[in-house]
């Protein structure tokens, strides 16, 4: 039976509205970008996954993060208005309120998503960039530095999906065999306390996607 990367890791997350889901962004060309919260491998409902109103208000950027993008609420998803080309991202911690986890501990979740492989630096603290412009390659990074041995799972434009560990550098290699939009994620989580959606949480569990778009032929 197909799990997807969220599913994975849903123990983490105990019995929170949060589990099995992740929020990614797609964008065609230089068209507006398009947020969602879900389960990537499956098909987005029309009418939005049930936990879509979470999603409020995610901070989109481009070049300039003190500069979010325009946001527009459609019926699945969210649009975001961004223009021309270079990679878009987001933050949003507050998309899942905080929850009780075990020994009555708080924990919460923090989302960080990436259209766009044109771009290898990052600029999020949570991040998975390509090693070269529209490579096939990529690196994991936490707080700009390399993510040794994270665990990642790859959705090709088929949904079909497979697990990888990153080297000690943090590097994973996608198989790319076809056209389509792939999509990479990854969870980091942290020990520590820290405010988060009006608590004090002591484990935050980060999560991470990247998006990019193969095209039918490359120049």
């Amino acid at each position: 039976m197909k799990m997807t990367f969220a599913a994975l890791i849903a123990v983490s997350f105990l019995a929170s509205p949060a589990a099995a889901h992740e929020v990614w962004i797609e964008r065609d060309g230089t068209g507006p970008a398009r947020i969602y919260l879900g389960e990537p491998a499956d098909l987005v409902p029309e009418a939005g996954d049930p936990e879509f109103p979470n999603l409020k208000a995610p901070a989109v950027f481009q070049a300039d993060r003190a500069k979010p993008a325009t946001l527009a609420r459609r019926t699945n998803h969210i649009e975001a208005a961004v223009t021309g080309t270079g990679d878009v991202r987001l933050a949003d911690d507050n998309v899942f309120a905080p929850w009780e986890g075990e020994g009555g501990k708080w924990e919460g979740v923090v989302y960080y998503a990436r259209a766009g492989r044109s771009e290898t630096g990052t600029k999020l603290d949570f991040e998975i960039a390509p090693t070269a412009p529209d490579a096939d390659s990529f690196v994991v990074t936490w707080l700009g530095k390399p993510l040794a041995g994270a665990k990642v799972t790859v959705i090709n434009a088929d949904r079909w999906q497979k697990s990888f560990t990153a080297d000690a550098q943090g590097r994973i290699d996608v198989p790319v065999t076809a056209p389509g939009r792939y999509l990479v994620s990854a969870s980091h989580t942290i020990d520590g306390d820290r405010a988060l959606g009006g608590k004090q949480v002591s484990k935050t569990i980060n999560v991470t996607t990247l998006t990019f778009v193969e095209p039918s032929s490359r120049p």
